[in-house]
This record gives C-alpha cells, structure tokens and sequence, in this order.
C-alpha cells in the first residue's frame, strides 16, 4: 500500500480547493451598498435638476440644424453682445482678483472695530437678490443720484454691477488659504532681511495664486452668465452696453426661442471650459 499524505496536510489543499471562506451572515448588508445608494440617490437627482434640462437646451438650440445655429450665433448683434460680455467679465474677474485678495488680507491679517460686520456684508451680494441690486445701483448712480454721479446705461454701470454680484468669490477663496497659512516662513524672511514686499511676493503669493485663480476663474463665470443686476442699469442698447444673458432674454421675448437657446449653449459651453480648467489646476494642484 502506498504511504497515507501527511495528517497536517489539509484535505482542501490536496483535492486543489480553495481555502473556505466565512460565510456571511444572513440580512447583512454587502460592504459599500450605502455608498452605491448614495451614488446612485446623488447622479438621479443632478440627472433630473441639471443634467436633462441642459440636455433639453441643447436640443432646442439644434432645432433648425447646424447651420441655424451657427447662423444665431454669429448674427451681429449676438457677436457684439458676447464681445462685450467676455470683455467685461474678464476685466471684473482681474479687478476682483487684486481687490478681493486685499480685502481678504484685511480681514484675516488686521484687527478692527466693525470687523465681524464688514466680514457679513461680503456675503451680501450672495443673499441679495440681483435685481434688488440692479435698483439699488440706479438709484445711486442714475439721474437721480444722491451722489451727483449719472453712469447709468454706460458700460461702467455694467461693469460695476458686476463688480457688485462678484465680490465674494476671490475673498472667499483666498481667506481660508490666509488663515491657515503657515506664518513662520514670513517671520523667517523677515528675520533674513526681507522687506514686506518682498515677503509678500516671493513667499505668501505663490501659496495664494491658486486660490486667487480659482476666486477669479469662479468670478468670471458667474458675471458671463449674470442678468438680473444688469437688466436695468445697462439700458440693453445693441452694440453697446448690452451683454449676452439680456441678448438672449431679448429673443425670448421676440419669440425666437432656437436663436435664445442656441446663445445660451454657447454661454454654457464657456462657462464649462472655465469650470473644468479651474477643476484640472485644482486637481494638479492637490497632486503636487
């Protein structure tokens, strides 16, 4: 008779079996099907909020076809509208990026009476609703100005409206990068010889560029798309002072809904390349 396999060899190891696993107990949950749940709770509800009215918007603007389109596009008033639009927002984004970073300092770095109020009334353009603002402005700065100051209907009136809805997003981005940013460096430089400017420049604005970018990028893209503070104060004059979102609500009226939506796909697609080149330095960012 052949010799009997070693007794501390397992048996399901020489018929080539896996190793048994425990068993799971019955009405336990699988692992992750919580997560799986959220996941699934949180793409139908931007499905249904975000994702098929875009979808529905996109297919309005392709009505008539391509060359509808890119006909409603490339009209001559839509041309000047979006011209304008990209000029202005790009000059309140760089203004905001200066102003709002100050503001920021200020508000981390200094200490004064009325701090806690100046620091709830950046807040104030994102609780107010636009068009109050919109009013407010032409109250102050039309004809009948109690300041002696008339630009309303001027494309400084635009950009100040702007300025306005966009302030909180540079300061927003930039105080909490400030509050946790490591002060011993500065002291260090200070020690060695560095003026404030120098400090400045060489050590805490590389660790706030990239919340400058993304307070600026986010500025941007809001006054591309922004309308109800500037509705009244613009005066919408064609090849003027009027601004894509009155453009496009301008066609709405005039019952030209393809011409509308197609500018508004167009306003949606520049805010998305904003919105994903600001994610990609984000992200590269995070990496580094």
């Amino acid at each position: 008779m052949g010799a009997a396999a070693p007794a501390t060899e397992p048996v399901g190891r020489r018929l080539g079996s896996r190793p048994s696993r425990p068993r799971r107990e019955a009405g336990a949950a699988p692992a992750g099907g919580a997560g799986r749940l959220g996941l699934g709770v949180a793409t139908l509800w931007l499905s249904l909020i975000v994702l098929l009215p875009l979808a529905a918007l996109v297919v309005r603007s392709l009505d008539g076809g391509l060359d509808a389109f890119w006909e409603s596009v490339t009209a001559r008033q839509a041309v000047s509208a979006l011209q304008f639009t990209l000029l202005v927002s790009l000059a309140v984004a760089a203004i905001n990026a200066v102003v709002g970073t100050l503001i920021a300092w200020v508000l981390v770095r200094d200490e004064f009476r009325g701090k806690a109020l100046v620091n709830a009334l950046i807040d104030l353009p994102f609780a107010l609703p636009t068009i109050v603002a919109g009013l407010t402005l032409l109250a102050l700065y039309g004809r009948s100005s109690p300041v002696g100051i008339d630009i309303a209907f001027t494309k400084l009136a635009v950009g100040l409206a702007l300025l306005f809805v966009t302030l909180p997003f540079v300061v927003r981005s930039v105080q909490p990068v400030l509050i946790e940013l490591d002060r011993d460096m500065e002291q260090a430089a200070a020690s060695l010889g560095a003026g404030p400017l120098t400090t400045f420049r060489q050590i805490v604005l590389p660790n706030l560029m990239p919340a400058i970018v993304s307070g600026a990028a986010l500025a941007f893209a809001r006054a591309v798309g922004e309308f109800g503070s500037i509705i009244l104060i613009s005066g919408n004059k064609p090849f003027d002072t009027q601004v894509a979102s009155v453009y496009v609500y301008k066609q709405l009226e005039s019952d030209n809904l393809t011409g509308a939506a197609a500018v508004s796909v167009l306003l949606l697609a520049l805010s998305l390349v904003v919105l994903v080149t600001l994610r990609a330095v984000e992200a590269r960012r995070a990496r580094q």
